[in-house]
């Protein structure tokens, strides 16, 4: 019986990992399927364009995809001095690319944030959430971290340079951290109408 146990198991075994090396053998020829398709083909990010190419002239409109840059500084006073010492720790430029889309699938938030520095996958990680404060630039931004960790930031949006800013800030005795994450919009970008050109020649 214990015979029959042991085989049972190392035949699941086997299963497994045929069916995993299957699914990776696979892989490229789904890959060169889409490559030799007879028709036309796009991407993950190029159908998010298309969706917000919609809202495109709406005014303060958030959505969009970012180039994002974060940076980290620390005041400290030492003990028996008056002077406060400030330095920056980390600093991290258009380190990511995210889009910001609307979402209210859940009461808790109004937008989330997915990276998107990775295209064709078969699904992408949420790791923000965005409401909107009591004024109509401030947001809230709950941005998810590796081991369940979630940091708060509060946002504001500059509507004229398309840009978010967020800070947050941590206290530990004398030592203040402060945590400034910017998001840059890439696309779409704000459509120019013409006003007094037309119809001069």
């Amino acid at each position: 019986m214990k015979i029959l146990f042991f085989n049972l198991k190392a035949l699941v075994s086997y299963l497994f990992v045929f069916a995993g090396y299957n699914a990776l053998a696979q892989f490229p020829q789904i890959v060169k399927e889409k490559k030799d398709s007879p028709y036309e083909q796009i991407t993950f990010v190029d159908l998010l364009k298309k969706y917000m190419d919609k809202d495109a002239s709406m005014p303060n409109n958030i959505e969009g995809i970012y180039s994002v840059s974060a940076s980290a500084q620390k005041k400290s006073k030492p003990l028996f001095s008056s002077t406060e010492r400030e330095k920056t720790i980390d600093q991290r430029d258009n380190y990511a690319v995210v889009a910001i889309v609307r979402d209210n699938s859940k009461n808790s938030r109004e937008y989330i944030e997915v990276p998107i520095d990775r295209d064709n996958l078969f699904s992408y990680p949420v790791r923000g959430e965005l409401t909107a404060a009591s004024g109509g630039n401030i947001l809230v931004l709950k941005h998810f971290e590796p081991k369940g960790k979630i940091l708060t930031y509060t946002l504001a949006y500059d509507y004229e340079k398309d840009i978010v800013e967020g800070i947050r800030t941590e206290t530990s005795g004398s030592v203040v951290r402060t945590y400034k994450i910017v998001y840059l919009k890439l696309y779409p970008k704000p459509q120019k109408t013409a006003t007094g050109d037309q119809g001069h020649e």
